[in-house]
Protein backbone atom coordinates (compact mmCIF):
# COMPACT_ATOMS: atom_id res chain seq x y z
CA UNK A 1 0.00 0.00 0.00
CA UNK A 2 2.63 2.48 0.05
CA UNK A 3 5.04 3.34 -2.57
CA UNK A 4 8.84 1.72 -2.02
CA UNK A 5 10.40 5.07 -3.18
CA UNK A 6 8.39 6.96 -1.39
CA UNK A 7 9.02 4.83 2.12
CA UNK A 8 12.86 4.65 0.64
CA UNK A 9 12.85 8.55 0.70
CA UNK A 10 11.24 8.17 4.87
CA UNK A 11 14.12 5.78 5.67
CA UNK A 12 16.71 7.94 4.16
CA UNK A 13 15.06 10.81 6.34
CA UNK A 14 14.63 9.35 9.34
CA UNK A 15 18.15 8.11 9.20
CA UNK A 16 19.63 11.49 8.17
CA UNK A 17 17.77 13.49 11.03
CA UNK A 18 17.83 10.57 13.62
CA UNK A 19 14.01 10.47 13.56
CA UNK A 20 11.73 7.78 13.78
CA UNK A 21 10.45 6.51 10.58
CA UNK A 22 6.65 6.41 12.77
CA UNK A 23 6.81 10.46 13.32
CA UNK A 24 6.87 10.95 9.83
CA UNK A 25 4.00 8.83 9.11
CA UNK A 26 2.09 10.46 12.19
CA UNK A 27 2.77 13.95 10.68
CA UNK A 28 1.40 12.30 7.11
CA UNK A 29 -1.49 10.91 8.98
CA UNK A 30 -2.10 14.52 10.11
CA UNK A 31 -1.91 16.28 6.94
CA UNK A 32 -4.36 13.69 5.43
CA UNK A 33 -7.12 14.28 8.39
CA UNK A 34 -6.57 18.35 8.20
CA UNK A 35 -7.34 17.42 4.20
CA UNK A 36 -10.39 15.51 5.38
CA UNK A 37 -12.24 18.03 7.12
CA UNK A 38 -15.14 19.80 6.18
CA UNK A 39 -17.88 22.63 7.67
CA UNK A 40 -21.08 22.99 7.69
CA UNK A 41 -21.72 26.64 8.46
CA UNK A 42 -21.28 29.72 6.40
CA UNK A 43 -17.48 31.05 6.59
CA UNK A 44 -17.56 34.60 8.11
CA UNK A 45 -14.86 35.84 5.38
CA UNK A 46 -15.22 39.68 4.58
CA UNK A 47 -14.80 41.20 1.60
CA UNK A 48 -12.63 44.02 1.61
CA UNK A 49 -13.61 47.04 -1.05
CA UNK A 50 -10.20 48.51 -2.23
CA UNK A 51 -12.11 51.22 -4.30
CA UNK A 52 -10.95 49.58 -7.50
CA UNK A 53 -9.30 46.93 -9.22
CA UNK A 54 -6.31 45.69 -7.19
CA UNK A 55 -3.05 45.54 -10.07
CA UNK A 56 -0.19 43.34 -10.43
CA UNK A 57 2.14 46.38 -9.59
CA UNK A 58 -0.02 47.48 -6.13
CA UNK A 59 0.16 43.57 -4.66
CA UNK A 60 4.23 44.15 -5.75
CA UNK A 61 4.52 47.25 -3.73
CA UNK A 62 2.52 46.33 -1.00
CA UNK A 63 4.94 43.19 -0.69
CA UNK A 64 7.72 45.26 -1.04
CA UNK A 65 6.48 47.33 1.34
CA UNK A 66 6.30 44.58 3.80
CA UNK A 67 9.26 43.21 3.34
CA UNK A 68 11.40 46.82 3.96
CA UNK A 69 8.51 46.98 7.25
CA UNK A 70 9.75 43.97 8.47
CA UNK A 71 13.39 44.33 8.07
Amino acid sequence: MVDEEDLALIKEAAAREGRPESEYFREAFHVAALRTRRWDDDWDIPRLDFGGPVTDEDIDRAVSDGVADAE
